[in-house]
């Protein structure tokens, strides 16, 4: 069974940084890819970034995202890392780490969420 913890959360003024982690357990990840949504207060939940744990790593970034975030994975520690930058207060949101096999379009693992609060 996959379990996803996330990690890093907080409260950080606009124009600042934080780096969310999702620690990764349950099975072997080689063939998944990771993602991170968001989620905020009455909208849809919302692409973040994903990236494909295979050696090569490719990365894939939601639109809105422009450079600020990136995400990356440490393969020793299982864990996958969002960095985010130049923090706006509408990235105010809980953000949640998920996974999906590469072979499947849909995530079916998901953690518990961590929250983000961007102050003005």
């Amino acid at each position: 069974q996959v379990q996803l913890v996330e990690s890093g959360g907080g409260l950080v003024q606009a124009g600042g940084s934080l780096r969310l982690s999702c620690a990764a357990s349950g099975r072997t990840f080689s063939s998944y890819v990771m993602g991170w949504f968001r989620q905020a207060p009455g909208k849809e939940r919302e692409f973040v970034a994903a990236i494909n744990w295979r050696s090569g790593g490719s990365t894939y970034y939601g639109d809105f995202v422009k450079g600020r975030f990136t995400i990356s994975r440490d393969n020793a520690k299982n864990t996958v890392y969002l960095q985010m930058n130049s923090l706006k207060p509408e990235d105010t949101a809980v953000y949640y780490c998920a996974a999906r096999p590469l072979s499947d379009s849909w995530y079916d693992s998901w953690g518990q969420g961590t929250q983000v609060t961007v102050s003005s």
